[in-house]
């Protein structure tokens, strides 16, 4: 501390000096530390919304200036003390940030507005039925904007209706009419200023993320990454197995298309010659031509190409495209060499 502010501290009374003692072992408690805005919370709200928090954070209220000289002695918090003005107060949590402000936007209820406040945003007054009986109302409507009439015994607004823009202030008459028809246009809560954590000063436009839109992006950049090392066959423990099994494919599509006698590509060959064969017989007009068993048979399907277990791969296709396959298929290929072997089978 310095001596300017220690002097400071020897002129003020001891219950004074006990509090920022207090309100200093609360910073120091927590891993992350901010400053909210109260204004306009009612006690007993105030009070609902500090047990709410009650397991992931704490609310301290105090004195605006002994909280700016708790702040000032407590390495890294200066910069918090820009925010100590008007009705505010501190929460600490070890929850990140992040987690903080979406907790605190979560736990905002909406609530009504009164006359001579400034809203937040634009108030609009709904189509529909009001319930309420025809009278003098129905002028109270139209006097703030509304457009409303008497429709079946009752007042009736006509269309949505912007009565008032966010930013400009409420009327009497606006509050009255809002307050008997249950619209309630502002929310309620503790509104984050600044939160300090870890060396970093945030502010609530900082930690207002899409958590959905952000897991997501962090998803496709880990696809991304991985069909990259797959096809720059840079191995990783997360990629060798989808590029020995695209190998293993790539191999025994060589195979096929090689006739390689193999085991592990016997019965595949055996399918790809008959196919083939079953192909030239099927073009042939005269019947007489052919063998009998061969007599009347219909072009098999193609023989299925060997299957490519990098599933994850295929996301954006790229690695596929990496593992184009050497297999001719061409029914005009197909259509040869089964002549050959129709040849062959003839002597």
């Amino acid at each position: 501390m310095s001596a300017e502010a220690e002097r400071k501290t020897e002129t003020i009374p001891q219950w004074k000096r006990e509090e920022i003692d207090s309100i200093v072992e609360f910073l120091e408690t927590y891993g992350s530390i901010g400053i909210v805005d109260i204004t306009g919370i009612p006690s007993r709200q105030l009070q609902d919304m500090r047990r709410e928090l009650h397991g992931t954070a704490a609310l301290r209220v105090s004195r605006n200036t002994l909280i700016a000289r708790a702040l000032e002695n407590v390495d890294g918090l200066e910069d918090l003390v820009e925010h100590v003005e008007g009705q505010i107060g501190l929460i600490g949590t070890n929850d990140n940030p992040f987690g903080l402000y979406q907790q605190l936007e979560a736990s905002k209820t909406p609530a009504p507005i009164n006359a001579g406040e400034v809203t937040p945003n634009d108030i609009v007054i709904p189509e529909g039925d009001t319930g309420v009986d025809p009278g003098p109302f129905v002028g109270e409507l139209q006097t703030v904007g509304a457009n409303a009439r008497i429709d079946g015994g009752s007042i009736k607004v006509v269309e949505d209706s912007t009565v008032l823009s966010a930013g400009e202030e409420v009327s009497a008459d606006l509050a009255n009419v809002l307050s008997e028809l249950g619209i309630e246009p502002k929310e309620v809560g503790l509104d984050l200023r600044g939160v300090f954590s870890e060396g970093v000063l945030f502010s609530p436009e900082e930690l207002d993320i899409d958590v959905d839109e952000y897991v997501a992006d962090l998803q496709s950049a880990s696809s991304a990454a991985r069909n990259l090392s797959i096809n720059a066959e840079y191995p990783t423990t997360r990629t060798a197995p989808a590029m020995l099994a695209k190998a293993a494919g790539g191999a025994k599509s060589v195979g096929l298309s090689a006739a390689i006698e193999s085991p592990d590509l016997a019965d595949d060959l055996v399918s790809k010659a008959d196919a083939q064969v079953r192909a030239l017989a099927a073009a042939i007009d005269d019947e007489e031509a052919l063998p009998e068993e061969l007599r009347g048979v219909e072009a098999a399907a193609p023989a299925a190409e060997p299957a490519d277990d990098d599933d994850d791969a295929d996301e954006d296709g790229d690695a596929d495209a990496a593992d184009e396959s050497t297999e001719e298929d061409d029914a005009e290929d197909d259509a040869d060499d089964g002549g050959d072997a129709l040849g062959n089978m003839f002597g």
